[in-house]
């Protein structure tokens, strides 16, 4: 006997303008309401940074981890003068770079209508460019 299964997808949209240029903001839950809110049971949900000086991560919410992170940062993408970008006007070489190393984006499972995440892990808005106005999109695909 086959079983039919609709697949349902839903999306939103989380802003953010930070106070300083850098910030690690923890956003497990509003991911978490997103999910919830959807309804889905069973799926995936993208979590995704729409600018390029921005990331999405998993780990753990320790402030020694973040300072750690942070600083490993600094050390692969210094802030420094001579980035080939800056030709162009801009400053923020090293934000570019810091995204891609942090990456852009998480796929998250979704279990029993709720995230499916390790015990420490949480999901993380990583900012190295701010002060102004940035989005991430929730795209959550799966059955209800």
């Amino acid at each position: 006997m086959k079983v039919s299964v609709g697949l349902k997808a839903d999306t939103k949209y989380l802003w953010f303008e930070t106070k300083k240029s850098r910030e690690y903001i923890r956003i497990t839950d509003e991911v978490s309401s997103f999910v919830k809110e959807s309804g889905i049971q069973e799926g995936f949900v993208l979590v995704s940074a729409m600018h390029i000086t921005a990331g999405v991560y998993i780990n753990d919410w320790e402030g020694g981890l973040i300072q750690d992170i942070d600083k490993w940062l600094d050390e692969l993408a210094p802030a420094r003068p001579d980035y080939k970008h800056h030709l162009t006007g801009e400053d923020n070489g090293d934000a570019h770079l810091k995204r891609i190393l942090i990456n852009h984006q998480v796929t998250v499972p979704i279990t029993e209508g709720k995230l499916d995440l390790g015990p420490w892990e949480q999901i993380f808005y990583a900012e190295f460019d701010g002060r102004r106005k940035k989005r991430v999109i929730l795209k959550a695909l799966g059955t209800t």
